[in-house]
Order: C-alpha cells, then sequence, then structure tokens
C-alpha cells in the first residue's frame, strides 16, 4: 500500500511544552524541582519587598542571625563582616544568578543548536570542521577555559556570559548532531524534502522541534551546571564584579571566618546548592515522564 503526503505528516511526533509540563505532574521529583526553582524565582522578582534592608548597607558587623538591628528590625539571617544584611543580599543576590544563568544557557543553546544541526543534517566537510572544532574545546577543562578567557578579556557581565557559551556551546552541538542524524532519516523529513523545501526550513521545522525533549531535559542540567560554574567564578574572585550582591562572592568573602560565623558563609551555600538541585530534579522528572511516553 503506498504512502500518501498526509500519512507521512501525520507520522510526525510532536510534542509541545504546555504538554511536557502537563506530563510532569506525574513525577514527584520534578514537581519538587518546578517548586524550588519557583520559590527562587518569586524571591528575586520581589527581592524589594522580601529585603529588610539595601543589601549594600554597612550597619552591625558579624550581627548572629536573629539579632537585632539599630533601627529595631532584625537581621533574619545575621549580617556579614561589613555589616551587610545577609537575607537582603540573597534576595538581591538570585535577581543576579537568575539573569544571567539562563541568559548564558540560552546564548549556549542558540550557538551549540545552529552548529549542531548544520553538523548533523548537512554532513560532509562541515560536520567534519565542526566536530573537530568542538573536540578541541571541549579536550581542555571547563573551568580552566573560563577562567583563562576572564583574566584575558577582563570581569564583566557580557565576558562572564561569553565565556559561557564559548565552553557550553560544543557540548550542545553534539547532542543536537547525534539527534539530527536520527531524525534526518524519518519519513516526515523526507516528506519535506520531496516538497522542495530549504534546508533550514527543514532543520529549524522538522528536525529541531523533534529534538526538543531530550535538549530541555539537557537545558536544566545545564542550567544547574552554569549556576555552579558562576558560583566558583565569584569565589575565586573571576564572577560578576562588585559591589553588586552574588552568592560566590558572598561565600568567598567570608570563608576566612566560617569556622567562627558560619553563617555568613552557609546561608548563600544553601541557596546556591538548593537552586541547582531544583534544575536537576526538574532534569530528572522531566526524563522521567519522558521514558513514559
Amino acid at each position: 500500500m503506498s504512502t500518501t503526503h498526509s500519512d507521512l505528516v501525520a507520522k510526525k511526533p510532536r510534542r509541545g511544552l504546555i504538554a511536557v509540563l502537563i506530563n510532569l505532574r506525574e513525577s514527584w521529583v520534578g514537581m519538587v524541582g518546578l517548586a524550588i526553582i519557583l520559590f527562587w524565582v518569586a524571591v528575586a522578582l520581589f527581592a524589594p519587598i522580601i529585603s529588610p534592608y539595601d543589601p549594600l548597607a554597612i550597619q552591625t558587623p558579624f550581627a548572629k542571625p536573629g539579632s537585632p538591628a539599630p533601627d529595631g528590625g532584625v537581621f533574619w539571617l545575621g549580617a556579614d563582616h561589613i555589616g551587610r544584611d545577609i537575607l537582603s543580599r540573597i534576595a538581591w543576590g538570585s535577581r543576579t544568578v537568575l539573569i544571567y544563568a539562563p541568559l548564558a544557557t540560552f546564548c549556549a543553546y542558540v550557538v551549540g543548536i545552529i552548529m549542531g544541526l548544520l553538523a548533523g543534517y548537512q554532513r560532509g566537510w562541515l560536520d567534519i570542521l565542526l566536530s573537530r572544532v568542538g573536540d578541541i574545546i571541549l579536550s581542555f577543562p571547563v573551568l580552566l577555559l573560563y577562567i583563562i578567557a576572564i583574566q584575558e578579556f577582563g570581569r564583566s557581565n557580557l565576558n562572564i556570559v561569553i565565556a559561557i557559551v564559548f565552553g557550553s556551546a560544543p557540548g550542545i552541538m553534539r547532542i543536537v548532531r547525534g539527534l539530527a542524524l536520527d531524525i534526518r532519516e524519518r519519513e516526515y523529513v523526507a516528506a519535506a524534502q520531496v516538497r522542495g523545501e530549504s534546508n533550514w526550513y527543514i532543520m529549524l521545522t522538522e528536525i529541531l522541534p523533534n529534538a526538543r525533549g531530550p535538549l530541555i531535559v539537557d537545558a536544566c542540567l545545564r542550567l544547574g551546571y552554569v549556576i555552579i560554574t558562576i558560583g566558583i567564578l565569584g569565589f575565586l574572585g573571576l564572577g560578576l564584579p562588585p559591589p553588586d550582591p552574588e552568592w560566590g562572592g558572598m561565600i568567598s568573602e567570608t570563608r576566612a571566618m566560617a569556622m567562627i560565623f558560619p553563617h555568613m558563609t552557609l546561608a548563600p551555600a544553601i541557596a546556591l546548592s538548593s537552586l541547582v538541585l531544583g534544575f536537576n530534579l526538574l532534569a530528572d522528572g522531566l526524563r522521567e515522564t519522558s521514558l513514559k511516553d
């Protein structure tokens, strides 16, 4: 029996983002991860309301959690060695990490997806060239690449994003390339080729939408890695420039006093770890629900 064009199109598997989120309700692990992420998103959005003080205001140095503030308020999480309220700095620091981590991850995905689609669908010399470039970049420790790039070009928000894109895009390219190699052999791609569609049309509307399941899972995991990376760079003194609060920088500034005043280091460390945990749990939940389909 012959296969018509409409049959080929009907066989195309498509799952929208809304459907993915609906299916996520079947995984309690994913829902816990999503709840943690939404909590920190709410903290970032309402930082001016949640923060009892200006995150840069100097008040009572080394104040312990629950200590009274000079204006009659309370340092709920204590104050750091300079006298800045830790709760306020964590709340405002959540804005920093939730702006630059998703931005860097998104840019890395744009670059990695384009490279992966070209390599996996076009094949030939372009595949060899892009794959070799990716292999060279991935042969270096990623953190070392970040440190070299930031030390070479200086500390700035833009340079940190560029460094993360440079280090992350080749790994994304490998994933997209593997998916494209598989999907390019599907019948609905052949139908688009028969219709005379352009290569970019096929890559962006036929291949990419049907590869989004694994990419969404990887994006959640990679967001966690990027958050850790920004925290490590801040801990090493190479993170986002002061005076704006940043969790890794907060840990670095107070690490020498951690034994005597552990609250100054523990609070931002717990915040950083919980957000990373949220993205990891969300990725596990998405993977769990995808295996049921």
